[in-house]
């Protein structure tokens, strides 16, 4: 199950207390202070995994509590510290602020890691408080508590490439093609429920990513349809690729509706390189293919693609076409 949002509370380990105690040896009767200082308390640290591709983990547990930091001991002995957590989340993922609403960091590389909370300090032993004045204090000090906080998780895709389409454009069919991803396929709108992501390879080394989400219908920025949820997934990606129905009777239309979805969404998803494509070309007589080559989309950032899932038919074109402007774009940047 795809799970891109979730609210868990964290909470940082309290420092050990410092200790009071004294020397106690044979020959010293009197003694010096001698008591340690408390260990430092856990903190809870996130982390982001690329084998990792969901939040499910967190609708089971919701509370993240580090160690407690010892106390201290005598003999200048240092109570030890509190353990640590780490918390495992997948590669994109933002972490917020619950009561501010505010960003904390976003942990869009493989690795990145965070100290969400900071453990307590531990205290001060009597032997700190020793003065000329006072020799021998008979206080200590108590351990600082650790911080706490209610985040909220969000999974953003990362990807390459991201797909554009109504609802049986053909986008799941595409994906299941072109790479190892296994998406539910049917015929009818709505097959796909949930984002979906697939590795392509190319040639000898080479691969990109290509995200798919549900199909958008007009009106989705306003939370109509399946596509406001999933909008979010595509925001990260390079370049956008448009699926139209070559059976669709206006492409431009088509086009128009879905840009003016993203642009209501977001003006910078709507700003990325958009290339658009007629997918289902098995469809139509392969004699017509040619003419509708010819057409143009206007404010699409490449020629008008023409391909089948189903028959390969400019399946490799189009994979060939969308290397070339992720190179393009690798390379302005």
């Amino acid at each position: 199950m795809f799970i891109d949002y979730a609210e868990i509370e964290v909470q940082a380990g309290k420092g050990g207390d410092g200790a009071v105690t004294f020397r106690r040896e044979k020959y010293v009767p009197k003694g010096g202070p001698s008591g340690g200082n408390g260990g430092s308390g856990g903190s809870v640290i996130i982390k982001a995994y690329h084998n990792l591709s969901t939040l499910l983990d967190f609708r089971y547990k919701k509370i993240y509590k580090a160690g407690k930091g010892d106390p201290g001991g005598s003999s200048l002995k240092d109570g030890k510290n509190g353990q640590d957590v780490f918390i495992k989340v997948p590669v994109g993922c933002i972490i917020k602020d619950e009561e501010t609403g505010k960003t904390i960091i976003d942990l869009d590389e493989d690795g990145k890691e965070i100290i969400v909370v900071k453990g307590g300090k531990g205290g001060k032993g009597n032997s700190n408080f020793a003065t000329p004045t006072n020799q021998a204090p008979r206080f200590a000090e108590d351990g600082k508590p650790g911080e706490k906080k209610k985040l909220i998780l969000e999974l953003k895709l990362i990807a390459d490439v991201g797909l554009v389409g109504f609802p049986n454009a053909g986008k799941s069919t595409l994906i299941s093609k072109i790479s190892a991803a296994k998406p539910k396929i049917a015929d009818y709108p709505f097959t796909t429920l949930e984002p979906n992501l697939g590795i392509v390879r190319y040639k000898d080394f080479e691969s990109f990513t290509v995200a798919d989400i549900p199909g958008i219908i007009e009106g989705a920025h306003e939370g109509k349809g399946l596509g406001l949820k999933f909008l979010q997934h595509i925001e990260r990606t390079r370049i956008l690729l448009f699926l139209i129905d070559i059976t669709s009777e206006n492409y431009q239309e088509e086009y128009n509706v879905l840009l003016n979805e993203l642009k209501s969404h977001s003006k910078k998803l709507a700003a990325k390189t958009k290339i658009v494509s007629l997918s289902k070309a098995d469809l139509v007589e392969e004699s017509d293919l040619k003419k509708i080559q010819k057409k143009k989309i206007k404010n699409a950032d490449s020629p008008l693609i023409v391909f089948s899932a189903v028959s390969g038919y400019g399946l490799q074109d189009l994979v060939d076409y969308l290397w070339k402007m992720l190179k393009s774009e690798m390379d302005e940047k």
